[in-house]
């Protein structure tokens, strides 16, 4: 007996996605991280049925936010899931909470990829991978727009990024919630995912609706092929940066240099990145005007200096521009 339509289309985009961008190799351990919902219980089905034909094991991970009492109940349900597929299951929960005013998605997401990441080096998996779609991509892209992003933000959602890999960024919401109904399965639904207090659930429930009554067509498609277009370009300063990264930052024993007169003659967007890098290195996330304060540095005379974020400082010697590291014992 065939598979159902709506659960041979989700696997036929599945392998696309995975063969296109060569997201899983046969003989790669996969961990992926299942929430209980509608998206990551058809991935982690998908992959199930999927995993003879890629050549791949799996692992299942659930992380357990404990930002509401129904989350424990989530677990329950992933590791049932697992032990049915006889897959083996890994249990991580929150050890810490957000700060007071910080966002909760955004604390939600770190603390999420963080536990991910060091489950993955526990089993040694190669790769991890979580259900992101179409409507999820669509989201980012509108996100991006509403805060300001730049290049990379509107580029969206990558289909690999540090080892984690999205082999559902070329299925819709619909069909994720088709697949599940052809195949009887019942995910859990997040409550909190119809609060429209959250920006993102405001966007998916308002936001993309109007556009789509206002266009008279569906738009999450076009948005998610804006992305990739976005992504190649992206892509090309990324290479040009690195490249001028190897060759510009210096590592010290405060922190890194770089030469002024070479990072100011750089174009505006591949600097740009280059600052970055370079404030990465030290353990600072710069903010965009940390970003342009040090390209205004390499462009100015020297003896200058300004205050970053995480309390580190740049610096305008005699042909250098300096970045100390963020932790107090190494600032100056």
């Amino acid at each position: 007996m065939g598979r159902p339509p709506a659960v041979a289309r989700v696997l036929e985009r599945v392998t696309a996605t995975v063969r296109q961008h060569e997201l899983l190799l046969p003989g790669e351990s996969v961990m992926v991280a299942v929430s209980g919902g509608p998206d990551s219980t058809c991935l982690l089905h998908a992959l199930v049925e999927l995993r003879r034909l890629l050549r791949i094991d799996l692992d299942v991970f659930h992380f357990d936010h404990g930002l509401r009492p129904g989350s424990a109940e989530d677990a329950r349900y992933v590791r049932r899931a697992a032990e049915r597929l006889r897959l083996p299951f890994h249990l991580a929960r929150a050890t810490t909470r957000p700060e007071r005013g910080a966002s909760v998605e955004d604390w939600a997401r770190r603390a999420r990829y963080a536990a991910l990441a060091l489950a993955m080096r526990e089993v040694g998996a190669s790769k991890g991978a979580t259900g992101h779609t179409i409507d999820d991509q669509a989201e980012t892209v509108l996100l991006a727009l509403v805060r300001g992003g730049g290049l990379d933000a509107l580029a969206g959602i990558w289909p690999e990024q540090g080892g984690i890999v999205r082999p559902l960024l070329g299925v819709t919401r619909a069909e994720v919630e088709a697949f599940c109904r052809a195949k009887r399965l019942r995910p859990r639904i997040d409550p909190t995912n119809r609060d429209t207090r959250l920006l993102r659930n405001a966007i998916r429930i308002e936001v993309l609706p109007t556009l789509e009554r206002a266009a008279g067509r569906e738009v999450r498609a076009t948005l998610a092929r804006t992305a990739r277009l976005l992504r190649r370009d992206a892509e090309l300063l990324r290479r040009l940066a690195t490249e001028a990264t190897v060759e510009l930052v210096e590592e010290t024993h405060k922190g890194v240099r770089l030469p002024a007169a070479a990072l100011a003659t750089l174009p505006a967007a591949v600097g740009a990145r280059v600052v970055r890098d370079a404030a990465y290195r030290c353990g600072v996330v710069p903010t965009a005007e940390d970003v342009e304060a040090i390209l205004d540095l390499a462009r100015g005379g020297t003896g200058r200096r300004r205050g970053l974020a995480g309390g580190s400082t740049a610096r305008r010697d005699r042909g250098y521009v300096s970045i100390s590291r963020s932790s107090p014992e190494s600032r100056v």
